[in-house]
């Protein structure tokens, strides 16, 4: 499962695809419809936040914003409301460091370079990604529940 924090438009066809269901089984952890994922390292962010369903049903409108203003249809009804009377609101902005950034920004050149090098090669040169939009950028290193190479 990979929840990138980096912001969508970067992810290829393939990539934004794969978003979309990793977020949707997300959300069903996250609503509790499901046994297996429940401690994988990439929803502690979201599990830890105080209001854990509000926060997927952000990403996932995100990630849907995104596919339609490529021409993709993906079901925005598959998006829960977020928790107790669909109160999306009551969560501002997740925290993302800018070293996760950083190394999710490499991580994702280099399997496009294997996957899609035409789409890599479209994308902008940029040394500093956007996050994700549910996501607010601070100072620090690759977080702690990130698996990277060395470990």
């Amino acid at each position: 499962m990979r929840l990138w924090s980096l912001h969508p438009k970067y992810l290829d066809a393939r990539g934004l695809t794969a978003l979309w269901r990793e977020a949707l089984l997300a959300q069903a952890v996250l609503r509790g419809r499901t046994r297996g994922y429940r401690h994988h390292p990439q929803l502690r962010r979201f599990a830890e936040c105080g209001a854990p369903r509000a926060a997927i049903a952000r990403y996932l409108r995100a990630v849907q914003a995104e596919a339609q203003l490529r021409g993709y249809r993906f079901d925005a009804s598959k998006i829960g409301r977020g928790g107790r009377g669909g109160r999306i609101g009551r969560i501002g902005s997740l925290a993302v460091t800018r070293g996760q950034l950083n190394y999710e920004w490499q991580h994702l050149q280099h399997k496009l370079r294997v996957r899609s090098p035409a789409w890599l090669s479209r994308l902008p040169a940029i040394s500093v990604p956007d996050a994700h939009p549910l996501f607010r950028v601070r100072h620090g290193d690759i977080a702690d529940w990130e698996k990277t190479a060395e470990d």
